[in-house]
């Protein structure tokens, strides 16, 4: 019986609720904003005579992929931080 209630304790205290970090939200944004304009500058740099090689797309159409992506993630996370603040007031 010993080994049983060992092991709802220790189930207990793995399954115990963590709170994020406070600054979760900063750090996830920057990192959004980071990749959106990590993936702009990539564009930026992108020349349209290079694009008749096949091989020379992959660059270009991850920059849009990972661009749109953390662009529309930012979008939703201040969004979301808005009507928040809204809520609060």
């Amino acid at each position: 019986m010993s080994n049983a209630a060992d092991f709802e304790l220790l189930l207990r205290q793995a399954l115990t609720p963590v709170d994020p970090p406070a600054d979760l939200p900063e750090r996830i944004e920057a990192t959004l904003v980071n990749l959106t304009e990590m993936a702009a500058d990539e564009l930026e740099a992108w020349e349209l005579s290079a694009m008749r090689d096949p091989r020379n797309w992959v660059r270009p159409a991850a920059a849009v992929v990972v661009g749109t992506t953390a662009g529309a993630a930012l979008v939703l996370l201040r969004a979301r931080q808005r009507r928040r603040s809204r809520s609060r007031a």
